[in-house]
Protein backbone atom coordinates (compact mmCIF):
# COMPACT_ATOMS: atom_id res chain seq x y z
CA UNK A 1 0.00 0.00 0.00
CA UNK A 2 2.90 2.36 0.61
CA UNK A 3 4.52 1.51 -2.19
CA UNK A 4 1.31 2.12 -4.07
CA UNK A 5 0.87 5.84 -2.27
CA UNK A 6 4.44 6.24 -3.70
CA UNK A 7 3.92 5.68 -7.15
CA UNK A 8 0.91 7.96 -7.18
CA UNK A 9 2.93 10.77 -5.81
CA UNK A 10 5.60 10.28 -8.15
CA UNK A 11 2.98 10.11 -11.23
CA UNK A 12 1.42 13.02 -10.08
CA UNK A 13 5.04 14.99 -9.44
CA UNK A 14 6.41 13.84 -13.16
CA UNK A 15 3.06 15.42 -14.89
CA UNK A 16 3.40 18.26 -12.99
CA UNK A 17 6.64 18.72 -13.91
CA UNK A 18 6.06 17.79 -17.03
CA UNK A 19 3.11 20.40 -17.50
CA UNK A 20 5.72 22.98 -16.17
CA UNK A 21 8.43 22.30 -18.60
CA UNK A 22 5.90 22.60 -21.62
CA UNK A 23 4.58 26.10 -20.27
CA UNK A 24 7.96 26.92 -20.54
CA UNK A 25 8.89 25.89 -23.49
CA UNK A 26 5.72 27.68 -25.14
CA UNK A 27 7.37 30.09 -27.54
CA UNK A 28 6.44 33.66 -27.72
CA UNK A 29 4.26 35.08 -30.22
CA UNK A 30 6.56 37.03 -32.69
CA UNK A 31 4.77 40.24 -33.93
CA UNK A 32 3.27 40.29 -37.52
CA UNK A 33 3.41 44.00 -39.18
CA UNK A 34 2.44 44.76 -42.62
CA UNK A 35 4.31 47.08 -45.15
CA UNK A 36 2.74 49.21 -47.88
CA UNK A 37 4.22 50.85 -51.09
CA UNK A 38 2.90 52.08 -53.93
CA UNK A 39 5.45 51.84 -56.34
CA UNK A 40 7.83 49.03 -56.79
CA UNK A 41 9.77 47.94 -53.86
CA UNK A 42 13.07 48.27 -55.41
CA UNK A 43 12.34 52.13 -56.15
CA UNK A 44 12.33 52.78 -52.80
CA UNK A 45 15.00 50.06 -51.76
CA UNK A 46 17.11 52.53 -49.59
CA UNK A 47 13.90 53.54 -47.83
CA UNK A 48 13.30 49.68 -46.91
CA UNK A 49 16.69 49.56 -46.02
CA UNK A 50 16.93 52.73 -43.81
CA UNK A 51 13.46 51.03 -42.07
CA UNK A 52 15.12 47.88 -41.72
CA UNK A 53 18.46 49.53 -40.21
CA UNK A 54 15.65 51.66 -37.75
CA UNK A 55 14.26 47.75 -36.94
CA UNK A 56 17.82 46.15 -36.02
CA UNK A 57 18.74 49.78 -33.67
CA UNK A 58 15.53 48.72 -31.60
CA UNK A 59 16.28 44.97 -31.23
CA UNK A 60 14.61 43.64 -34.65
CA UNK A 61 16.01 40.87 -36.66
CA UNK A 62 13.56 40.40 -39.76
CA UNK A 63 12.78 36.75 -39.71
CA UNK A 64 13.44 35.76 -36.30
CA UNK A 65 11.45 38.32 -33.58
CA UNK A 66 9.80 40.14 -36.14
CA UNK A 67 7.92 39.29 -39.68
CA UNK A 68 7.12 41.62 -42.36
CA UNK A 69 5.01 41.04 -44.97
CA UNK A 70 5.77 43.28 -47.70
CA UNK A 71 3.20 44.64 -50.20
CA UNK A 72 3.78 47.12 -53.34
CA UNK A 73 1.58 48.13 -55.88
CA UNK A 74 4.11 48.35 -58.47
CA UNK A 75 3.56 51.53 -59.82
CA UNK A 76 -0.57 50.32 -60.42
CA UNK A 77 -2.33 52.50 -57.65
CA UNK A 78 -5.80 50.72 -58.53
CA UNK A 79 -4.18 47.78 -56.39
CA UNK A 80 -3.85 49.53 -53.65
CA UNK A 81 -7.58 49.00 -52.30
CA UNK A 82 -6.91 44.72 -52.68
CA UNK A 83 -3.18 44.53 -50.85
CA UNK A 84 -4.40 46.94 -47.86
CA UNK A 85 -7.41 44.17 -47.38
CA UNK A 86 -4.83 41.38 -47.73
CA UNK A 87 -2.52 43.11 -45.25
CA UNK A 88 -5.77 43.33 -43.08
CA UNK A 89 -6.96 39.82 -43.30
CA UNK A 90 -4.32 38.61 -42.34
CA UNK A 91 -4.63 40.54 -38.85
CA UNK A 92 -1.10 41.81 -38.78
CA UNK A 93 -0.34 44.16 -35.23
CA UNK A 94 0.49 47.18 -37.12
CA UNK A 95 1.11 48.34 -40.76
CA UNK A 96 3.67 50.95 -42.28
CA UNK A 97 2.46 53.00 -45.51
CA UNK A 98 4.78 54.27 -47.57
CA UNK A 99 2.57 57.62 -48.82
CA UNK A 100 -0.43 59.54 -48.88
CA UNK A 101 -2.78 57.16 -51.20
CA UNK A 102 -1.18 54.11 -49.32
CA UNK A 103 -2.85 55.33 -46.25
CA UNK A 104 -5.97 56.48 -47.61
CA UNK A 105 -6.39 52.73 -48.85
CA UNK A 106 -5.71 51.75 -45.55
CA UNK A 107 -7.64 54.12 -43.64
CA UNK A 108 -10.56 52.33 -45.78
CA UNK A 109 -9.91 48.97 -45.16
CA UNK A 110 -9.23 49.13 -41.58
CA UNK A 111 -9.94 51.56 -38.18
CA UNK A 112 -8.21 49.23 -35.44
CA UNK A 113 -5.17 48.13 -36.96
CA UNK A 114 -2.38 50.87 -36.18
CA UNK A 115 -1.77 52.30 -39.54
CA UNK A 116 2.54 54.76 -39.36
CA UNK A 117 2.73 56.68 -42.15
CA UNK A 118 6.44 56.81 -43.06
CA UNK A 119 5.59 59.82 -44.77
CA UNK A 120 2.74 61.90 -45.57
CA UNK A 121 2.69 65.62 -47.26
CA UNK A 122 -0.07 66.74 -45.00
CA UNK A 123 -1.97 64.54 -42.80
CA UNK A 124 -4.36 66.94 -40.89
CA UNK A 125 -5.32 68.43 -44.65
CA UNK A 126 -5.70 64.68 -45.93
CA UNK A 127 -7.91 63.44 -42.72
CA UNK A 128 -5.71 61.15 -41.59
CA UNK A 129 -5.66 62.87 -38.35
CA UNK A 130 -7.25 64.71 -36.18
CA UNK A 131 -3.85 66.79 -35.14
CA UNK A 132 -0.02 66.37 -35.10
CA UNK A 133 -0.17 66.53 -31.09
CA UNK A 134 -2.96 64.57 -30.88
CA UNK A 135 -3.85 62.10 -33.75
CA UNK A 136 -6.87 60.66 -32.54
CA UNK A 137 -7.87 57.60 -34.64
CA UNK A 138 -5.46 54.39 -35.50
CA UNK A 139 -3.53 56.41 -37.35
CA UNK A 140 0.41 58.08 -36.60
CA UNK A 141 4.00 58.59 -37.93
CA UNK A 142 5.55 61.00 -39.79
CA UNK A 143 4.40 64.28 -41.91
CA UNK A 144 7.15 65.53 -44.39
CA UNK A 145 5.55 69.64 -43.76
CA UNK A 146 7.97 72.04 -43.96
CA UNK A 147 7.62 75.44 -45.47
CA UNK A 148 11.18 76.62 -46.16
CA UNK A 149 11.28 73.47 -48.61
CA UNK A 150 9.74 75.36 -51.83
CA UNK A 151 11.35 78.48 -50.92
CA UNK A 152 14.75 77.16 -51.09
CA UNK A 153 13.81 75.12 -54.22
CA UNK A 154 13.18 78.13 -56.55
CA UNK A 155 16.15 79.33 -55.17
CA UNK A 156 18.34 76.95 -56.38
CA UNK A 157 16.67 77.12 -59.53
CA UNK A 158 17.53 80.50 -59.95
CA UNK A 159 21.07 79.69 -59.03
CA UNK A 160 21.36 77.07 -62.08
CA UNK A 161 19.20 78.92 -64.84
CA UNK A 162 20.94 81.99 -66.14
CA UNK A 163 18.03 84.90 -65.81
CA UNK A 164 15.23 82.70 -64.22
CA UNK A 165 12.29 84.40 -64.58
CA UNK A 166 8.78 82.16 -65.92
CA UNK A 167 8.89 79.17 -63.38
CA UNK A 168 5.96 76.23 -64.17
CA UNK A 169 4.54 74.47 -61.20
CA UNK A 170 2.81 70.30 -62.40
CA UNK A 171 0.67 69.33 -59.52
CA UNK A 172 -3.06 67.99 -58.63
CA UNK A 173 -5.18 70.46 -57.02
CA UNK A 174 -7.16 67.51 -55.30
CA UNK A 175 -4.01 66.53 -53.82
CA UNK A 176 -3.94 68.08 -50.27
CA UNK A 177 -0.37 68.35 -50.12
CA UNK A 178 0.08 69.85 -53.33
CA UNK A 179 -2.09 72.84 -52.29
CA UNK A 180 -0.03 73.53 -49.85
CA UNK A 181 3.27 72.82 -51.32
CA UNK A 182 1.90 75.46 -54.12
CA UNK A 183 0.76 78.09 -51.45
CA UNK A 184 4.61 77.85 -50.02
CA UNK A 185 5.86 78.17 -53.45
CA UNK A 186 3.81 81.48 -54.29
CA UNK A 187 5.52 82.84 -51.15
CA UNK A 188 8.93 82.20 -51.52
CA UNK A 189 7.98 83.52 -55.57
CA UNK A 190 7.11 87.05 -54.89
CA UNK A 191 10.65 87.73 -52.82
CA UNK A 192 12.87 86.01 -55.64
CA UNK A 193 10.83 88.28 -58.68
CA UNK A 194 9.63 84.99 -60.42
CA UNK A 195 6.59 84.34 -62.44
CA UNK A 196 4.78 81.01 -61.91
CA UNK A 197 2.42 79.54 -64.01
CA UNK A 198 0.98 76.27 -62.63
CA UNK A 199 -0.61 73.51 -64.34
CA UNK A 200 -3.19 70.92 -63.16
CA UNK A 201 -2.84 67.99 -64.11
CA UNK A 202 -6.13 65.77 -63.22
CA UNK A 203 -5.66 63.27 -65.57
CA UNK A 204 -2.09 61.85 -66.43
CA UNK A 205 -3.05 62.03 -69.87
CA UNK A 206 -2.67 65.60 -69.91
CA UNK A 207 1.07 65.46 -69.13
CA UNK A 208 2.52 66.18 -72.49
CA UNK A 209 -0.22 68.85 -73.40
CA UNK A 210 0.85 70.44 -70.03
CA UNK A 211 4.40 70.49 -71.12
CA UNK A 212 3.42 71.89 -74.12
CA UNK A 213 1.30 74.61 -72.37
CA UNK A 214 4.78 74.95 -70.30
CA UNK A 215 7.31 75.90 -73.25
CA UNK A 216 4.55 78.09 -74.98
CA UNK A 217 4.22 80.07 -71.83
CA UNK A 218 8.07 80.84 -72.10
CA UNK A 219 8.73 78.58 -68.68
CA UNK A 220 12.45 78.18 -68.40
CA UNK A 221 12.27 75.77 -65.27
CA UNK A 222 9.78 73.49 -63.95
CA UNK A 223 8.65 72.46 -60.04
CA UNK A 224 6.80 68.66 -59.75
CA UNK A 225 5.18 68.42 -56.97
CA UNK A 226 4.88 65.28 -55.16
CA UNK A 227 1.12 63.31 -55.61
CA UNK A 228 0.93 60.10 -55.94
CA UNK A 229 -0.45 60.20 -59.99
CA UNK A 230 2.45 61.95 -60.53
CA UNK A 231 5.01 59.86 -58.89
CA UNK A 232 3.69 56.40 -60.41
CA UNK A 233 4.55 58.29 -63.95
CA UNK A 234 7.78 59.85 -62.74
CA UNK A 235 10.20 58.07 -65.95
CA UNK A 236 7.47 60.20 -68.37
CA UNK A 237 8.03 63.11 -66.19
CA UNK A 238 11.24 63.19 -66.43
CA UNK A 239 11.56 62.18 -70.52
CA UNK A 240 9.08 65.32 -71.31
CA UNK A 241 11.31 67.50 -68.88
CA UNK A 242 14.20 66.43 -71.06
CA UNK A 243 12.51 66.66 -74.22
CA UNK A 244 11.21 70.05 -73.68
CA UNK A 245 14.48 71.02 -72.46
CA UNK A 246 13.44 72.58 -68.78
CA UNK A 247 15.44 72.17 -65.88
CA UNK A 248 13.52 70.54 -62.79
CA UNK A 249 12.79 70.30 -59.59
CA UNK A 250 11.48 67.36 -58.34
CA UNK A 251 9.16 66.81 -54.62
CA UNK A 252 11.06 63.16 -54.54
CA UNK A 253 13.91 61.44 -54.67
CA UNK A 254 12.83 58.74 -57.04
CA UNK A 255 12.52 61.06 -59.37
CA UNK A 256 15.76 61.58 -59.65
CA UNK A 257 17.04 57.80 -59.56
CA UNK A 258 14.56 58.28 -62.84
CA UNK A 259 16.80 60.94 -64.61
CA UNK A 260 15.48 63.78 -62.83
CA UNK A 261 17.68 66.64 -62.43
CA UNK A 262 17.61 67.47 -59.08
CA UNK A 263 16.52 67.43 -55.94
CA UNK A 264 15.77 69.56 -52.39
CA UNK A 265 13.58 68.51 -49.50
CA UNK A 266 12.89 65.85 -46.92
CA UNK A 267 15.64 63.02 -46.40
CA UNK A 268 12.98 60.14 -46.64
CA UNK A 269 15.29 57.46 -45.66
CA UNK A 270 15.90 59.33 -42.34
CA UNK A 271 11.45 59.61 -42.16
CA UNK A 272 11.84 55.73 -42.88
CA UNK A 273 14.71 54.70 -40.23
CA UNK A 274 12.37 56.70 -37.92
CA UNK A 275 9.01 54.94 -38.57
CA UNK A 276 10.69 51.72 -36.94
CA UNK A 277 10.21 53.27 -33.73
CA UNK A 278 6.78 53.85 -34.16
CA UNK A 279 6.17 50.48 -34.80
CA UNK A 280 8.12 49.62 -31.33
CA UNK A 281 6.14 51.52 -29.38
CA UNK A 282 3.24 50.15 -30.85
CA UNK A 283 4.28 46.58 -30.44
CA UNK A 284 4.77 47.78 -27.17
CA UNK A 285 1.69 48.75 -26.06
CA UNK A 286 1.29 52.45 -27.25
CA UNK A 287 -1.91 53.52 -28.61
CA UNK A 288 -1.32 55.20 -32.08
CA UNK A 289 -4.46 58.10 -30.61
CA UNK A 290 -1.51 59.25 -28.33
CA UNK A 291 1.85 59.18 -30.23
CA UNK A 292 2.52 62.71 -31.77
CA UNK A 293 3.22 63.16 -35.62
CA UNK A 294 6.66 64.20 -36.18
CA UNK A 295 8.19 65.80 -38.83
CA UNK A 296 11.35 66.02 -40.52
CA UNK A 297 14.36 67.35 -38.91
CA UNK A 298 17.11 66.02 -41.87
CA UNK A 299 17.05 67.42 -45.30
CA UNK A 300 19.11 66.24 -48.56
CA UNK A 301 20.13 68.50 -52.14
CA UNK A 302 21.04 65.84 -55.11
CA UNK A 303 22.13 66.73 -58.52
CA UNK A 304 22.16 64.80 -61.49
CA UNK A 305 24.79 66.04 -63.71
CA UNK A 306 24.24 63.16 -66.31
CA UNK A 307 20.59 64.78 -66.46
CA UNK A 308 22.09 68.56 -66.59
CA UNK A 309 23.96 67.69 -69.68
CA UNK A 310 21.18 65.85 -71.82
CA UNK A 311 19.30 69.82 -71.56
CA UNK A 312 22.84 71.39 -72.30
CA UNK A 313 23.34 72.69 -68.30
CA UNK A 314 26.43 73.69 -66.34
CA UNK A 315 25.73 73.46 -62.98
CA UNK A 316 27.67 76.30 -60.99
CA UNK A 317 30.55 74.70 -58.69
CA UNK A 318 29.27 76.73 -55.84
CA UNK A 319 25.78 74.51 -56.00
CA UNK A 320 27.83 71.19 -56.60
CA UNK A 321 29.42 71.76 -53.79
CA UNK A 322 26.27 72.16 -51.19
CA UNK A 323 25.16 68.74 -52.89
CA UNK A 324 24.78 65.96 -50.42
CA UNK A 325 24.76 63.61 -53.81
CA UNK A 326 25.84 63.95 -56.83
CA UNK A 327 24.86 61.75 -60.08
CA UNK A 328 28.06 61.87 -62.70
Amino acid sequence: MKNAKSLSWLLVTILLTTAHFSEAQQPEKVPRIGYLSGVELSAVASRIEAFRQGLRELGYTEGKNIFIEWRSADGNIDRLSVLAADLVRLKVDAIVSGGSLNTRRLKEATSTIPIVMAQDTDPVGNGFIASLARPGGNITGLATLSPEISGKQLELLREIVPKLSHVAIIGNSTNPGDSQALRETVLAAGSLEVYLRYLDVLDPKDLEAMFRAATKGRANALVVLGNPALNARRTQVVALAVKHRLPATYARPEYIEAGGLMYYGTNYNDLARRAATYVDKILKGAKPADLPVEQPIKFEFIVNLKAAKQIGLTIPPNVLVRADRVIR
